[in-house]
């Protein structure tokens, strides 16, 4: 699977019009990663990341979604969920307040569920519907 996915993504992006393109597969966690030398890229990465996403995962159609890294955006988004977590955990556990953060799409909630696993003294849970979901923490003296 791992040739024919890299190959047809491969495809797609130079049917697309992208010439310069690196592609990485991890098998083990549905990872793939792509890198795009094209300026016209940068602006819209966040975009593009989700429509070329929605777009292989509908290729594919395997058990497990892909997830797909472009130009390091979503591994650097990662990055700042997790800061933005561990800051918001210090603010509830110093201050046994709710701390809401901004809303997220399921993917960056669930990582800072997955962040924040670390923390017994912490609760956290989603809150609001469609692009206004958001996770609220907080000290279990307030649950």
């Amino acid at each position: 699977m791992m040739t024919d996915t890299v190959e047809k993504t491969k495809n797609m992006l130079e049917l697309m019009g992208f010439e310069r393109t690196r592609v990485d597969f991890d098998e083990e966690h549905s990872k793939l990663s792509i890198f795009i030398d094209d300026e016209v890229i940068e602006p819209r990465v966040a975009t593009t990341l989700t429509a070329i996403e929605h777009i292989l995962n509908l290729m594919f159609k395997s058990d497990r979604a892909l997830v797909v890294d472009l130009n390091y955006y979503r591994k650097e988004r990662e990055r700042l969920i997790a800061e933005l977590a561990r800051a918001a955990a210090k603010k509830a556990a110093l201050t046994k307040e709710e701390v809401e953060l901004p809303p997220m799409n399921a993917y960056e909630r669930r990582l800072v569920h997955m962040e924040l696993t670390t923390h017994p003294e912490l609760k956290t849970e989603s809150v609001g519907i469609g692009k206004e979901r958001r996770v609220v923490i907080k000290h279990l003296s307030l649950a």
